[in-house]
């Protein structure tokens, strides 16, 4: 086992304190930097658990809570900013360690959701109702309110930084937010959760944390007192939780959901700046990013030297996977076995017709390392072109013009990101406009920015986060009429 530097909270955070599970079951995380034992009792939330939570949060959301100002509740996002700093090592130990991401960067993301939350802070009393006139005898009166009791279901990939994109504009407007982590990587919230309320920054029950997997996640998505729920993962578990909702009190639903971003190198293009967003975009995370762009289009003209380049970059990549501990890694392994395993699938299921110019192995001997793999020229209907990875793997191909990349990238059901590499003006606004992505990066990929809205179209989600944008899916137009004449 590695040597625990901090304490692992392993239990629920409900109302104000850590309890114990209604079930008796415990689970195992392990390290996939080398397969040992990371912890071995995890308690999941039960629906006892779940109905305490939700009945904590309710009375947190008709009790003090409703009577913070605007301006309180900006102080307290940006105590929660502070506190996420204070502890922003214990906290990226906790979630970078069982899920293998390098402690560097689980430290920036620590510092990115603190960030988000100072972002958001600015906005709680600026949030702005609207008013018309009463030409026609009639006041009318737009209010923003808070829905109530909101859930955040979290993937692994980026705990904190996205439980904050989440967080921030909850409570911003009002609202009170139960926690589901991942079950891959539930360490870092439930101690958020605990260090907010006993500190006093949230009053009992705004913020709480179950720990679980797919069944607590269905337990809330169906819950009636829940009134929003802002999920992050995939495609089919973003389905389940829209029916629940809609089976159940038709809650509110926000869904960032899976991607396979394509990319546009135009002959055009400043070169050295498409060969380090490209391989920046892939191995990030190792892969494991739902922005990822992970389908590449390279015009003709310029094919062969780009693709030696950027083979080349990503051979060098192979040489800084290591251990995440080390603040000098950049690559460490995928989060688990299972994820491992599902990146294997695809390359047995194509069975070698792909030609693989780098990677497409199992790094080392032990843990679940994967080498940053490029792929070229897949077939159209090949799973491993079709379907997201979430993997360091790319697809490249070539195009002729605009009208043939534009073909290639709109063919899928996935609309998350999508990058063009020009430096034609003209020629980068007409593709961001006939893209089918709910973000286009000019000259750079697999980029957000809190201040603009982050989602996607088609199946990869419904809603936006980040920016104003997500003020608006955790509040309820209220109009109220004024009558002027009587």
């Amino acid at each position: 086992m590695p040597t625990v530097k901090y304490p692992i909270p392993t239990q629920l955070f409900i109302h104000d304190k850590l309890v114990d599970s209604h079930s008796s079951e415990r689970h195992s995380i392990y390290n996939p930097v080398d397969d040992s034992l990371f912890c071995d009792h995890v308690q999941y939330a039960t629906a006892e658990d779940v109905d305490a939570a939700v009945d904590a949060a309710t009375a947190a959301f008709n009790g003090p809570w409703r009577t913070y100002t605007a301006a309180q509740r900006g102080e307290t996002l940006l105590d929660l900013a502070a506190l996420l700093l204070a502890h922003k090592e214990e906290l990226a130990w906790l979630d970078a360690t069982p899920s293998g991401k390098p402690i560097s960067a689980a430290i920036k993301e620590i510092e990115m959701g603190a960030g988000i939350l100072k972002y958001y802070a600015g906005w709680t009393d600026k949030y702005a109702g609207e008013s018309f006139p009463a030409d026609d005898g009639f006041l009318k009166i737009v209010r923003h309110e808070p829905l109530g009791v909101t859930v955040s279901i979290n993937p692994w990939n980026g705990p904190i930084v996205i439980l904050c994109l989440k967080l921030g504009p909850a409570l911003a407007t009002g609202n009170v937010m139960i926690i589901k982590p991942s079950e891959k990587t539930p360490f870092g919230a439930i101690r958020l959760a605990e260090l907010a309320t006993s500190a006093g920054i949230v009053p009992p029950g705004v913020i709480q944390a179950l720990p679980g997997a797919g069944a607590t996640g269905a337990l809330l998505a169906s819950h009636m007192k829940v009134r929003k729920v802002s999920f992050t993962g995939s495609i089919a578990t973003g389905r389940r939780i829209q029916q629940a909702a809609a089976s159940s009190n038709l809650k509110r639903v926000t869904l960032e959901l899976g991607g396979k971003s394509p990319a546009a190198i135009f002959e055009d293009c400043n070169f050295d700046n498409a060969i380090w967003w490209s391989t920046f975009a892939i191995t990030h995370n190792s892969g494991q990013a739902c922005y990822a762009a992970s389908r590449l289009y390279v015009q003709e003209n310029i094919a062969d030297r780009f693709i030696n380049a950027f083979t080349k970059a990503m051979s060098e990549k192979i040489s800084q996977m290591g251990d995440p501990s080390n603040p000098d890694t950049q690559l460490g392994p995928l989060a688990d076995k299972g994820q491992l395993s599902r990146v294997v699938s695809f390359f047995e299921h194509d069975d070698g017709k792909t030609r693989v110019l780098v990677g497409g192995k199992q790094h080392g001997d032990k843990g679940c390392y994967w080498e940053p793999t490029v792929l070229l020229n897949p077939k159209d209907d090949a799973q491993m072109y079709q379907e997201e990875i979430f993997g360091p793997v790319v697809c490249i191909k070539m195009f002729k013009d605009e009208a043939d990349f534009l073909r290639m990238a709109n063919d899928s059901e996935f609309g998350l990101m999508a990058g063009v590499f020009t430096q034609d003006i003209n020629r980068a606004m007409r593709l961001s406009a006939a893209l089918d992505s709910g973000v286009v990066g000019i000259n750079c990929v697999s980029y957000i920015n809190v201040q603009a809205p982050f989602g996607g179209s088609k199946q990869s989600g419904i809603g936006r986060e980040m920016s104003h944008y997500a003020l608006r899916s955790f509040t309820e137009p209220k109009t109220v009429l004024v009558n002027m004449t009587y």
